[in-house]
């Protein structure tokens, strides 16, 4: 069986019997985990075996590792600072915030292989302009070489470990004021603006191998009516044309208020597909999941299936050996030094959009 186009989520710690036959549908590919999802590292590893051993190929198992207060599995877990924190580190020291930052990508990416995790959705490649309080720290610098450097080393730490990169979110969400968790942000700027500037991170990020990307809900105005998860033009024109991008293109969130432009959930992933993405995310509402499973009427599509087959990840070590081995202890505490209290805002169990 290959992998479906859907990614889901799960009730709580342990798998459902409802749950395991929605997952055994051909239409799902993968699923996300949250807080909820969460009680220590031995039943998440259990979790995640039981979810790996449904089908071949194993589902992909992805979760938002950010670092600071987007982490959704803490107890047991180090603390990874948040993106900000390395930006700052950047203006004093620029070598030793790309080492520390390629560091901690491979310890994220270490510990969360360990417990049979594939994917973090990181690094945030948008760009500071102080105008979102959705985004806060999780953005690592307003100058777009910055944001690109710190992103890319991140990238080459979790390669290191064994975990691919996903950067989001493209073509770039810190322009805009509104939380595309319940509003639909609109940006007005010209093309020619978001290429000079929001574009670089990815464009540099594209170059040096970046395997997928995640499209923010957001309206460019000036480029297209639809948001750029719906949009052709951004997918297809822009990232897979323009930018010569090979990778998976996983969507946001379609349960977050700004894809309701997108009409039905059935509609939502019907256009997030046709637009170009891989793999569409729908998350906190099982009853919409189900829905789509009945009504979703897809061929295949081989060449998204090759792309995803790619984002498993590869040579994990155990948790117990993690947990004594001498580099993730030197990184741990490396990093604990720029450990800030994090923003609030966003809840543990709301999609990190």
């Amino acid at each position: 069986m290959s992998l479906g186009p859907l990614m889901l989520d799960l009730r709580g710690v342990e798998l459902q019997a409802d749950e395991r036959e929605m997952l055994l549908h051909p239409l799902v590919g993968g699923v996300i985990l949250f807080a909820r999802n969460y009680q220590d590292p031995q039943t998440l590893r259990a979790l995640t075996a039981q979810i790996h051993e449904l089908r071949s190929p194993p589902l992909l198992i992805a979760v938002d590792h950010e670092g600071g207060r987007v982490q959704r599995f803490r107890q047991g877990f180090t603390r990874v600072p948040a993106a900000r924190c390395f930006g700052d580190l950047y203006a004093q020291d620029a070598g030793r915030a790309l080492a520390l930052v390629q560091d901690t990508g491979w310890l994220l990416a270490s510990e969360l292989l360990s417990v049979g995790v594939d994917i973090s959705f990181t690094p945030v490649l948008d760009l500071d302009a102080g105008v979102s309080s959705f985004l806060g720290d999780r953005v690592y610098h307003r100058a777009a070489e910055v944001v690109a450097s710190l992103g890319q080393h991140l990238m080459q730490g979790m390669r290191k470990a064994g975990m691919m990169a996903v950067g989001k979110h493209f073509p770039g969400h810190g322009g805009v004021t509104a939380d595309s968790h319940h509003e639909i942000p609109m940006d007005e700027r010209s093309f020619g603006t978001i290429l000079m500037e929001d574009l670089i991170p990815f464009e540099r990020m594209i170059n040096a191998g970046l395997a997928a990307v995640m499209p923010a809900h957001v309206i460019y105005s000036r480029v297209d009516d639809k948001p750029a998860g719906f949009s052709s033009v951004w997918l297809q024109q822009v990232l897979r044309n323009r930018l010569n991008f090979q990778g998976v293109i996983f969507s946001d969130d379609i349960s977050m208020a700004a894809a309701e432009v997108a009409g039905s959930y059935v509609e939502r992933a019907h256009g997030a597909l046709a637009a170009g993405c891989d793999m569409v995310l729908v998350c906190n509402n099982q009853t919409a999941a189900r829905a789509l499973l009945d009504e979703l009427d897809l061929g295949a599509n081989p060449a998204s299936q090759a792309r995803l087959i790619r984002m498993h990840g590869v040579g994990s070590v155990s948790y117990n050996e993690l947990c004594n081995d001498e580099k993730r202890l030197r990184v741990a505490a490396d990093i604990s030094s720029l450990e800030v209290e994090p923003e609030l805002g966003l809840d543990d169990d709301g999609i990190a959009a």
